[in-house]
């Protein structure tokens, strides 16, 4: 049993304020594997304190000066790269290849984008060639409270201290109290790497204790959240008390629009793999797939045989099979939706409730496929979190554009088409901050983010740093003088 129960502030691990501590764990077994504790509103004045403290030198360090230290963190990173996939690994059951080839390496891609995008972005620049004298400066905003997700945590880690920092905030860090073992690996790199003390904190925690002395902190300038629309929601009221910036990456309810003329076998077994890539948690899972009229009977076909083949194993061994949901509340809420969307008329196609033949712990669940759903059902509607897709089909572009469009939320969406000109016409129509044309990987770099209730913000590339930066004007501005 791994005991981690302290938080990183001001430089050094510290002992919590007031001790209560949590098991956290191993969602293929459903036994604890590591102890953490649990933090307070007192820890969260500790560690805002200790960045409140760092941020006017750290503010004021040159680009040079951190750039220096973010290439000490990625090699600490690489160094550490099977440490932090084998975290993510017993955390939240991603499969230990899937933990390393994509989780872990995620964090490390990410680093290393940002540390690119620092070496010229632009902190000061004239308004324009006929305004030289009006200068605007990008300026650090302050402390940054930072709260990621359990799904894909180094990647939302990387995503928000690294921009943050490379802006010159100093930052206070609370991760997914389900997967916290990942954070703590990376704080420890952060201490390796040799950041100022109290440039980077983190305290453990729940969102309803230090979530939210954290959003109401007023020593807190901002607030960057991943998670659930519902939290990002009470991120937002709790917040809006000291008036702070708030960027939020919520939820989604990615379309897959698969027209008659794509290759349909290759259309549905890579929407297929890509929903159910991480066991479906991920916020840009494309859970909906919407058929042209012409093809849908084969599309379903296809995919209830895909899914039939669909591996479901554990985590520790090596393979391209999925692992268990990451709690027991993500398997209850998984499994009522199932029951939802068969209740509500849709049709099984593949899987269905229950776990997958000869598991009866853990919490797996069998990759399901619906047909013959449409917009009403809550299968289509609501962020399930899980190996599930809903197919939907439909007989005109116009038609495909309304019920793509038809959800609250804006994340992602995915089209597939032999027609290049459609493509383009219908990605230009779809209202989601991230389109993907028959099967293009996003680089890092590109914004991540989306419309609607997906969110407030991008993260990634310039656009990352661009969050953490306070516009500036200067009038009167005359070179070569400070």
């Amino acid at each position: 049993m791994l005991r981690k129960t302290d938080f990183f502030i001001d430089g050094k691990w510290v002992a919590p304020t007031v001790a209560k501590e949590l098991d956290v764990i191993n969602p293929a077994d459903e036994q604890p594997f590591a102890v953490i504790s649990l933090g307070s509103a007192a820890d969260v004045d500790k560690a805002v304190a200790a960045a409140q403290r760092a941020f006017p030198a750290w503010s004021a360090t040159s680009r040079e000066q951190r750039i220096a230290l973010l290439e000490k963190l990625l090699a600490a990173y690489n160094r550490r790269v099977r440490d932090m996939a084998q975290a993510i690994s017993w955390e939240m059951g991603a499969p230990i290849k899937l933990a390393l080839e994509q989780q872990a390496a995620s964090g490390s891609g990410h680093i290393k984008s940002f540390i690119e995008v620092l070496k010229s972005f632009e902190f000061e620049e004239p308004l324009n060639d006929k305004n030289p004298q009006e200068r605007i400066v990008r300026e650090p905003i302050g402390v940054c409270g930072l709260i990621t997700p359990w799904n894909w945590p180094m990647n939302q880690v990387a995503l928000k201290v690294v921009p943050a920092l490379a802006a010159g905030c100093t930052v206070v860090l609370k991760p997914s109290e389900i997967a916290p073992m990942s954070s703590i690996v990376f704080a420890e790199m952060m201490e390796e790497a040799g950041f100022p003390a109290g440039v980077f904190n983190m305290v453990n925690g729940d969102g309803p204790t230090v979530g939210e002395a954290m959003s109401r902190h007023p020593g807190i300038d901002m607030m960057s959240f991943t998670g659930s629309t519902r939290a990002g929601v009470a991120v937002t009221k709790a917040s809006a008390e000291t008036v702070k910036r708030v960027a939020l990456e919520l939820g989604g309810k990615s379309p897959n629009i698969v027209f008659d003329d794509a290759d349909v076998t290759d259309a549905v077994t890579r929407g297929l793999a890509h929903c159910f890539e991480n066991t479906g948690q991920s916020c840009n899972a494309p859970t909906r797939m919407l058929v042209q009229r012409p093809v849908y009977a084969k599309a379903v076909d296809i995919a209830a045989k895909y899914a039939a083949t669909v591996k479901v194993g554990n985590p520790a061994e090596d393979g391209d099979h999925i692992g268990p949901l990451s709690s027991d509340v993500q398997f209850e809420k998984v499994q009522g939706m199932i029951d939802a969307g068969i209740k509500e008329g849709a049709r099984v196609v593949a899987g269905g409730l229950g776990r997958p033949e000869g598991f009866n712990r853990g919490y797996y669940v069998r990759p399901t496929v619906f047909a013959d759903a449409n917009n009403d059902m809550r299968i289509a509607r609501e962020e399930i979190f899980g190996p599930v897709v809903a197919m939907i089909p439909f007989e005109t572009e116009e038609e495909a554009i309304a019920i793509a469009n038809d959800t609250p939320y804006g994340l992602s969406a995915y089209v597939q088409t032999g027609d290049k000109a459609r493509a383009q016409r219908v990605a230009r129509k779809l209202r989601a901050g991230m389109v993907q044309i028959n099967g293009t990987d996003r680089p890092y770099g590109s914004p991540f983010g989306g419309y609607k209730q997906s969110g407030l913000g991008r993260e990634g590339g310039k656009w990352g740093i661009e969050d953490f930066l306070e516009v500036k004007a200067i009038s009167g501005f005359e070179e070569g003088l400070g």
